[in-house]
């Protein structure tokens, strides 16, 4: 059988083969697009050859000029691939490790070092600038997070502050009025203020258990294990959950920074295990492990509640929150839950050795 090459046309190419290929190199990647724009090269070479010498070509004559042709080709077409994917292979990690980027990581994006023998400098330069911008993108965010975070704690100090100078004392002189009214009310009046001051006492509780959860009055005066203890106790006294309190280690000397996040971040998944888990029995370890650079300060919350999926945690339990505060310290926080096996949170803050 004789293989015959017939006349080539320029349109006849671009007719039968060049459109999918276009097609394939605007869809494709980075990769498969140059690989294409080599190959239509060599294919526009070597038609060009051919029309600037003979426009038919009877490769059954010729063997061996079929056999060397094929043989260029294939061989240029596999230099391409090894050259082209060494080339790029540091390019695309490099974008591997830019979709991985995690902002809420704290120190967790592009630890990675290039490799200085085999990865070019285009790509070396590409790799530090892309982790200066994410560690001025980290100090950024940690600077505004902690800014506003500063803003919502006095703000929740100043409506505390408002609650138990002002209201609370507006309600004490309504209890007096009432008591010195009692004295002189007709016996028949005596049941009705009776409740009403029931109703102003339990209003006083009630506003200075919502001032101290605003601001953890404890948390300023006796510390962290106190705080942490007193937020056990007032589940307890709720009597709707059973609460575990355990600390381990001295927690005397403390930033203040510190104290509060690991509070309120106890604060919050309590709340959780309380409003939401439908749990019965809550624990809370708090634990000061020694290290060579620096002390650890470790919080455990657990609960045996029916726990929650991802969906879930994405609605509102508190739990971007946490990690936002944690990140204000350096620390991380770690959220395990499943449906019916409860939920574990783990909050880590690392403390710096004394110098």
């Amino acid at each position: 059988m004789a293989w015959v090459l017939a006349p080539i046309r320029l349109g006849d190419l671009l007719a039968a083969g060049a459109v999918p290929i276009i097609l394939l190199m605007r869809r494709g990647s980075l990769l498969t697009q140059v690989l294409v724009a080599n190959l239509l090269i060599m294919i526009a070479a070597v038609v060009a050859t051919l029309l600037a010498t003979k426009a038919n070509v009877n490769l059954s004559s010729k063997p061996q000029t079929a056999f060397v042709l094929g043989l260029a080709v294939a061989l240029s077409i596999a230099v391409n691939v090894v050259m082209l994917q060494r080339r790029f292979r540091p390019l695309e990690r490099l974008v591997d490790e830019m979709e991985r980027a995690d902002l809420t990581r704290p120190g967790g994006n592009l630890l990675a070092p290039v490799n200085g023998g085999a990865d070019s400098e285009e790509v070396r330069r590409l790799h530090d600038a892309f982790r200066v911008m994410l560690e001025r993108l980290e100090a950024e965010r940690r600077r505004t997070s902690s800014a506003a975070l500063r803003a919502q704690e006095q703000e929740r100090a100043r409506v505390a502050r408002d609650l138990h100078d002002e209201v609370n004392q507006a309600l004490t002189g309504v209890l007096l009025r009432l008591e010195a009214v009692s004295t002189k009310a007709p016996i028949e009046l005596s049941h009705e203020l009776a409740e009403t001051k029931a109703l102003a006492n339990q209003a006083m509780q009630e506003l200075l258990t919502l001032a101290r959860a605003l601001r953890p009055t404890a948390l300023d005066d006796h510390g962290l294990v106190a705080a942490l203890g007193g937020l056990v106790d007032e589940i307890e006294r709720r009597g709707q959950i059973h609460a575990v309190f355990q600390s381990e280690g001295d927690f005397g000397v403390l930033p203040a920074d510190v104290q509060l996040v690991v509070y309120r971040v106890a604060q919050e998944a309590m709340s959780n295990a309380v409003r939401h888990a439908d749990a019965a029995n809550v624990t809370v370890e708090l634990r000061r492990e020694r290290g060579g650079a620096g002390d650890t300060i470790r919080l455990i919350v657990g609960d045996d509640g029916h726990g929650f999926t991802f969906d879930q945690a994405s609605a509102g339990l508190g739990l971007p929150g946490m990690r936002e505060r944690a990140l204000l310290v350096g620390g991380d926080v770690q959220v395990e839950s499943r449906p019916d096996l409860g939920t574990r949170v783990r909050l880590s803050v690392p403390l710096e050795a004394p110098g």
